[in-house]
């Protein structure tokens, strides 16, 4: 128990370590990526984490936790990882195109291997339940609601850049490039995604709350 209480807290440190790599820490540290080494960590931290899922008896693990709500929560984790970046690092966007902007490139690049990553990840925690039922009448509820409150984080993400766009004085937008504007909507899907993402495990938790 005591080992397994260790290897969790160890994880939990990778995992800090792995988005303060993406978020806070400096582009490079002595000739090594540091977004291409927190992707790899925060991959590594997660594959870790379902194995040991996967070893613990049927019960233990889940403790009262639903296939949706696992996959929630680890998408929270791997969606505010890949906002969190893109936010950190949107400068690099309004600097040049991208085939002339290899700092931009090597976000975008990490940003894509973060969302596969997190794809794989969410196939492969699904063969955790293979062969029970997954989803019932309070999931595709919660699903639903969740899915509303990520439309309209979508929604108002967009209005807002529009609104910003269309009132903002012209020697105000000179950062506006066609390939920030891209990357900017871009940013809006990942912001309702994780909205979505946020409520669904909100909702899991308050459900299990009251059920208690």
């Amino acid at each position: 128990m005591a080992w397994q209480r260790g290897g969790w807290l160890g994880l939990l440190v990778l995992g800090l370590l792995a988005f303060w790599a993406l978020l806070a820490g400096p582009s490079t540290l002595m000739g090594f990526d540091l977004g291409k080494a927190g992707t790899a960590t925060l991959v590594l931290v997660a594959w870790a984490a379902l194995y040991a899922i996967s070893r613990m008896p049927q019960g233990e693990a889940e403790r009262g936790l639903s296939p949706g709500e696992w996959r929630a929560w680890i998408g929270v984790a791997f969606m505010l990882a890949a906002t969190g970046y893109f936010l950190a690092h949107a400068d690099v966007f309004a600097a040049a195109p991208w085939r002339e902007n290899p700092e931009a490139a090597a976000v975008g690049r990490n940003l894509v291997l973060l969302l596969v990553a997190w794809s794989v990840l969410s196939g492969i925690l699904g063969a955790r339940w293979k062969g029970r039922v997954q989803e019932d009448e309070r999931d595709r509820e919660i699903e639903q609601q969740a899915a509303g409150w990520g439309r309209g984080a979508l929604m108002a993400c967009i209005v807002g850049l529009a609104l910003m766009l269309t009132f903002s004085p012209a020697d105000r937008l000179a950062w506006a490039t066609h390939f920030m504007i891209a990357n900017l909507l871009v940013f809006a899907l990942m912001w309702g995604w994780l909205c979505e993402y946020v409520a669904t495990a909100v909702l899991y938790w308050r459900d299990r709350c009251g059920a208690a």
